[in-house]
C-alpha cells in the first residue's frame, strides 16, 4: 500500500475524519491529562515516560499502520547515547515513543510547547525546547541538552529541524554531531520509513503503510573535537541515507522491541 496515490482515494478521507482523527485527539488529550497528573508524584519522569509509550503505540494502532523495527540490537549498545533520525512527519514522534527501549529526552521546536496536552506534557516532562531564531537561547539549549547526556540521560534529535515536504532528506543541522561530541557519547542513526507516506506534510489524512524504524550502528565520538561537528554531521547524514528502506520495499524482517522504561 506505498507509496501514498494522489489524489487520495475517499475512503481513506473519510476513515481518517470519522475514525482515525477523533481517536487521536481523545488518545492525546487522556494521555496528555494522565501524564500531568503522574508528573505530580513522579519526578523521575519514568511514569510519563511509560504513558508517553502507551500514547504513542495507540497513535499507530489509530493510524491503523504495522510497525517494524530492523537492527534493533544497535538501540541497546550504549547506556548514554544521540539518537537522530530523518523527519517525514508528524507521525515520527509516536514512532520513537513507541520503539526506543528506555526513558529519552527529545530537542524539539519550541513551537511544540505551545500545543494543548503536546506541549503540556513536553514542559511537565523535562524535554528540551529549542528556539532557532535566537541563538542565545540555542545555545543555551544545547548546554542543557549536554548536561542531560552527562547526567546519564540519553537524547533524540530530528537533525533536519523540521519536516522533509518531499520524503527525501533535507540538509542537516550540526546540533546532534555537536552534543555527542561535546558529551563524548555514540550518535546512533535511525531511519524512518513508510512514515511520509501516512501523513506527509501538509495534509490532513492518513494512508495506512508499513511502517519500518531502522537502527544504524552507533557512531563512536571518542576523541572528537567540536571542530569536527561538520564532519560527524555529514557521516550522520550519509548513515540515515543508506538505512532507509526503498518505498517501494515489499519484505521486512520483523524484530520486537522490548518494553523498557
Amino acid at each position: 500500500m506505498s507509496p501514498r496515490p494522489n489524489p487520495l482515494p475517499h475512503i481513506y478521507r473519510w476513515s481518517t475524519n470519522l475514525i482515525q482523527a477523533p481517536l487521536f485527539f481523545l488518545l492525546t488529550a487522556f494521555c496528555g491529562s494522565v501524564a500531568l497528573l503522574v508528573s505530580l508524584v513522579d519526578k523521575s519522569g519514568r511514569a510519563q515516560h511509560w504513558v508517553a509509550r502507551v500514547w504513542a503505540r495507540g497513535c499507530l494502532w489509530a493510524a491503523a499502520s504495522r510497525l517494524m523495527v530492523r537492527n534493533a540490537e544497535n538501540l541497546r549498545k550504549h547506556p548514554v547515547a544521540v539518537y537522530a533520525s530523518n523527519h517525514t512527519s508528524y507521525m515520527d514522534t509516536p514512532v520513537i515513543f513507541a520503539t526506543l527501549p528506555f526513558q529519552f529526552r527529545i530537542l524539539a521546536k519550541k513551537e511544540l510547547w505551545s500545543i494543548p496536552f503536546i506541549g503540556w506534557y513536553l514542559g511537565r516532562s523535562g524535554q528540551i525546547p529549542i528556539d532557532s531564531s535566537n541563538q542565545r537561547t540555542t545555545l543555551s539549549s544545547l548546554g542543557v541538552a549536554v548536561k542531560a547526556l552527562r547526567s546519564g540521560m540519553p537524547l533524540f534529535v530530528f537533525p533536519e529541524g523540521s519536516r522533509t515536504p518531499t520524503g527525501e532528506l533535507r540538509t542537516f543541522l550540526s546540533g546532534a554531531a555537536y552534543l555527542a561530541i561535546r558529551a563524548q557519547v555514540p550518535l546512533v542513526p535511525i531511519a524512518l520509513s513508510g512514515v511520509y507516506d501516512l501523513l506527509p506534510i501538509h495534509t490532513k489524512h492518513f494512508y495506512p503503510c508499513k511502517l519500518t524504524l531502522t537502527a544504524g550502528e552507533p557512531i563512536s565520538t571518542v576523541g572528537m573535537t567540536p571542530r569536527q561537528t561538520d564532519e560527524l554531521t555529514a557521516q550522520l547524514r550519509v548513515a540515515i541515507e543508506n538505512l532507509r528502506v526503498p518505498r517501494d520495499a515489499v519484505r521486512e524482517t520483523r524484530i520486537v522491541a522490548q518494553t523498557e522504561v
